[in-house]
């Protein structure tokens, strides 16, 4: 099927999105979409699903003219997305997700969940994805849901699949998969559009490239472009792919963990026994596979796991026990991995979100009242300094794009005077040149002598910024080893193979590593 959009153009009040977007995806073609946070593509993509609807311009396949109320219009004409930002029921199951919207019945009207069970086990199998149909989605693990997410597309048969930012929370053996899974549907003739800020996956899968720059299309960059022409093309500037730093200066161990175990909702060990350290002026990287205990340690860090036990002492102070409030107060930034759950309250202002956690005193509140002007200027400042896209300060958080929003999160916690940070994937959607400025921040706030946790499924982030690296398989850890350990160890490792001669390590040397 040919997809063709004509002069697509969506305004948000004195914001253009897109800007008279021309687009033609040929059948069997993977077009891949580059641009910076906010440049339109979502928005672009929403239009053609029919979430939005274009202020001006035409949607044509197969050179007829479509005019899409909703979804289900795109979806009855061949069209199916993955979303960004999941799509799914949390207490639905997977089977149940994957029906609705077109739910099939058997005698007396009962909904056959059995034949959606048998589809998701189907694809599950084809692919190689390892989903229960009968799980609740609430219950399972972010890179899980984007799973269920392509299930969702993929059972419905479409003829034009668009992929918004799908690897964003999957590994990378799980990124390899999900390549080879276009490659099969471009063999089956699908047309795919394919959103992603990783140059890498955009150069291995793409057949064409199309920029987008603050709501224009600029041009078309050749697959065969290297990552830093293609960075700038999205940019429009020349942006450093690598991260340099320094060697740690590392002072007294800072945040301790002894002997540290949770355990969840179903009774279940999903941390068992971890114990590290943390220096002053150290990043230690905890990495491993999506749902092997990493979101539950960095949880239970921050006072949001409730049957914890051992010991987590941040400059000799407990704490196992106290509540978020107190550890917050101790001086701790948490980058939650789910920022629409955990980091922002979407229906908020970026202005409010940037002090979300921070209105029970100074200098935020005085006499009892929230200081309203300085909160204006404290975001506005912050605002500029992270380059958030949006309106203004006085926009819905939830209307930004996913990048723009990581954004906000990132510039209230390392806003903060800081004892420790704890950043789980803290680039996930973010464009090279916004992982530019986040990882020299992270570098910055480690060169600051404070201790860094960051929790990454991105190898080259781990190696980017990794002084040690912690390798976690099934709640336990599996090694620590230097920063500069070779990528193929560390794959072995995330799979639960112990390193040969890996033991705790107080300092990896200097590394470097491409953040792209």
């Amino acid at each position: 099927m040919k997809l063709e959009l004509r002069g697509i153009t969506k305004q948000f009040g004195s914001l253009v999105a897109n800007d008279h977007i021309d687009l033609v995806i040929e059948p069997g073609e993977i077009h891949c979409l580059l641009g910076e946070n906010g440049a339109g593509k979502s928005t672009l993509m929403n239009v053609l699903y029919g979430l939005y609807r274009a202020d001006d311009g035409l949607i044509l396949l197969d050179d007829q003219v479509q005019n899409f109320q909703g979804p289900g219009d795109a979806m009855r004409a061949g069209i199916g997305m993955v979303h960004q930002h999941f799509m799914l029921i949390p207490v639905f199951t997977v089977a149940e997700n994957v029906m609705l919207g077109h739910e099939t019945t058997k005698a007396g009207g009962i909904l056959d969940l059995d034949a959606a069970r048998t589809r998701v086990r189907e694809i599950s199998a084809r692919f190689g994805f390892d989903v229960d149909p009968d799980a609740l989605v609430e219950d399972l693990p972010v890179g899980v849901q984007q799973r269920v997410e392509i299930i969702k597309a993929l059972s419905r048969d479409a003829q034009v699949l668009v992929f918004d930012e799908p690897t964003a929370v999957l590994t990378p053996q799980e990124t390899d998969e999900l390549m080879e899974i276009m490659r099969q549907l471009k063999a089956a003739g699908t047309s795919i559009v394919f959103i992603t800020h990783k140059l890498r996956e955009v150069r291995e899968v793409a057949d064409r490239i199309t920029v987008i720059r603050l709501g224009k299309v600029i041009g078309e960059a050749s697959p065969d472009a290297t990552n830093a022409e293609l960075a700038e093309l999205m940019v429009g500037r020349a942006v450093e792919l690598t991260v340099h730093k320094d060697a740690p200066t590392l002072g007294e161990r800072a945040l301790v963990v002894e002997a540290l175990s949770v355990v969840d909702a179903k009774d279940q060990i999903v941390v068992s026994d971890v114990s590290f350290d943390v220096r002053g002026g150290e990043i230690v990287a905890i990495a491993g596979v999506q749902g092997n205990g990493q979101t539950e340690l960095t949880e239970a860090l921050v006072g949001l796991q409730d049957r914890v036990t051992g010991s987590v002492r941040l400059g000799g102070t407990e704490l196992v026990g106290a509540s978020v409030r107190r550890i917050l107060d101790e001086g701790v930034g948490f980058v939650p991995e789910d920022r629409t759950e955990d980091g922002l309250v979407g229906a908020m202002s970026i202005a409010e979100n940037l002090v979300l956690d921070r209105t029970n005193g100074q200098p935020f509140v005085r006499g009892g009242g929230l200081r309203l002007a300085y909160i204006a200027e404290f975001a506005q400042q912050k605002f500029d300094e992270f380059d958030v896209r949006a309106p203004g300060i006085d926009a819905a958080v939830g209307t930004l794009s996913g990048g723009n929003q990581q954004k906000v999160v990132l510039a209230r916690e390392m806003s903060r005077e800081l004892s420790l940070l704890v950043a789980a994937q803290p680039t996930r959607g973010v464009d090279v040149g916004s992982i530019e400025f986040i990882h020299k921040r992270i570098v910055e706030t480690r060169d600051a002598g404070i201790p860094v946790v960051v929790v990454s499924t991105e190898l080259d982030e781990v190696a980017a910024l990794a002084d040690r690296i912690i390798v976690m398989y099934r709640g336990r850890i599996v090694g620590i080893v230097p920063g500069d350990t070779p990528r193929g160890v560390l794959g072995l490792m995330m799979a639960g193979e112990a390193p040969t001669d890996a033991g705790p390590t107080n300092q990896g040397p200097t590394n470097q590593g491409v953040a792209a």
